[in-house]
């Protein structure tokens, strides 16, 4: 099978599939931008994008993920409180020996009791390390919510697209199955050669396999946003409205989006960290109580003991120097994020504002009028004042505004969709 075969079987086979689904369940799947956000688990009534608390969201694990380590790293904030357990020892000496050890007569039973002292402000640092983890953990977890609620808009933009691709496809096979009457009339009645005829149908051919690659389009893409919420079941249907996605003022206001926030708390847990490695430095002494009871007299006496290590070689100075490089990267990662946060504000602000220029022009201006020279073409062919050539050619241009359009507000919604990730917090 040729390459050109195939690719017409597969577009197609999309489009019968699209075609297939009963219009009534498809009808019960329509969706608006609110609810595909909610299904997702993530409200969309602000800027901010936050992870909701429904079933959906529990269920999905684009948000489960993000929020378990969230929990985790808070769960290491309890347990770097807890203070070093206590030891107890027991020893039996002269057991079990020759002479006047043997037996048990001259045996000494040693019970104690030990507790490690922390120094040099350890748990303090190690709390602080691991409270700094867990702010991390908690924007990711934020940030996590802010690029679904992203996905969402902007594979709901795309559809809305494709499927307003479908409706133009479907608006060009009823206007061509017309002229391709129309012609066939002329034809008839010697008004127009037989090639007039010809050349009508094999535009009429061409829509229709235009339609049919519209449809496939319209399908892929609402099985893509259906798949960030779950795989199961037909797709949903989505309007050829283009959803009201407004951009929030707070993104040219101040930096402080959910990327640099990451990037800012990546660096202060690279500081932690520096300071639980500096501790680590100081060693720790275990102090011990206890009592001996010696058993060929029937004797007890307490005893009390202290242990240090020696920091002569290991002074834990390899990992201080780690956590020190560390937070170079961090820092540098962080100027990095400032730098490209800007660029993305100043892209994605102006992509929007030309998108809105253009939706605005095409639809105000450019649409109307060619709509008007269409039908004006139209009534001339009809009553023979225009070739078949005219009107093609008229209706090509209307299609090409139609299409241009629809890439316009396709852009101004993804334009849209980027500011909002962008001033998520």
């Amino acid at each position: 099978m040729s390459a050109i075969r195939w690719r017409g079987a597969l577009i197609a086979g999309l489009a019968l599939a699209a075609i297939a689904a009963p219009a009534d369940a498809q009808e019960r799947e329509l969706l608006t931008l609110e609810e595909a956000l909610n299904r997702t688990g993530v409200t969309g009534e602000s800027a901010e994008s936050v992870i909701g608390e429904s079933a959906e969201s529990e269920a999905n694990p684009r948000i489960v993920g993000p929020r378990a380590d969230a929990d985790a790293a808070r769960s290491q904030v309890s347990q770097a409180r807890l203070r070093p357990n206590p030891e107890v020892s027991l020893e039996v000496e002269n057991i079990a020996g020759s002479g006047a050890f043997s037996g048990l007569s001259a045996t000494e039973y040693t019970l104690a009791i030990g507790q490690r002292i922390e120094l040099g402000g350890k748990r303090g640092a190690r709390v602080n390390a691991a409270e700094a983890q867990a702010q991390l953990a908690d924007l990711r977890a934020n940030l996590a919510g802010a690029e679904l609620g992203f996905l969402v808009r902007e594979r709901y933009v795309a559809a809305a697209a494709a499927a307003s691709r479908v409706e133009l496809a479907r608006d060009v096979v009823e206007r061509n199955e017309e002229l391709a009457r129309i012609a066939g009339l002329l034809v008839e009645v010697g008004r127009e050669p037989p090639l007039r005829a010809l050349r009508a149908e094999a535009a009429l051919a061409e829509a229709r396999a235009e339609l049919q690659g519209a449809e496939a389009a319209s399908l892929a893409a609402r099985t893509a946003l259906a798949a960030l919420w779950s795989g199961e079941g037909a797709p949903p249907l989505v309007p050829s409205d283009f959803p009201d996605i407004d951009p929030p003022g707070a993104v040219f206001a101040s930096a402080t989006g959910l990327q640099l926030q990451v990037a800012r708390a990546e660096s202060r847990v690279a500081e932690a960290e520096i300071d639980r490695e500096r501790s680590l430095a100081i060693p720790d002494p275990v102090v011990s109580a206890g009592v001996r009871r010696f058993e060929e007299s029937n004797d007890n006496a307490f005893l009390v003991g202290v242990s240090i290590p020696l920091p002569f070689s290991n002074r834990n100075q390899g990992n201080i120097a780690a956590a020190q490089a560390r937070l170079r990267a961090a820092n540098a990662r962080e100027a990095v994020a400032l730098a490209d946060f800007e660029q993305a504000v100043t892209r994605a602000r102006a992509q929007y504002l030309a998108a809105e220029a253009r939706v605005e022009t095409l639809s105000a201006t450019s649409l109307p009028q060619a709509e008007e020279a269409l039908r004006l073409v139209r009534i001339g062919y009809r009553n023979g004042r225009f070739p078949l050539i005219e009107v093609l050619s008229a209706a090509e241009a209307r299609d090409a505004i139609r299409e241009a359009l629809i890439a316009a507000q396709e852009d101004q919604g993804q334009a849209a969709a980027e500011l909002i990730r962008l001033a998520a917090q």
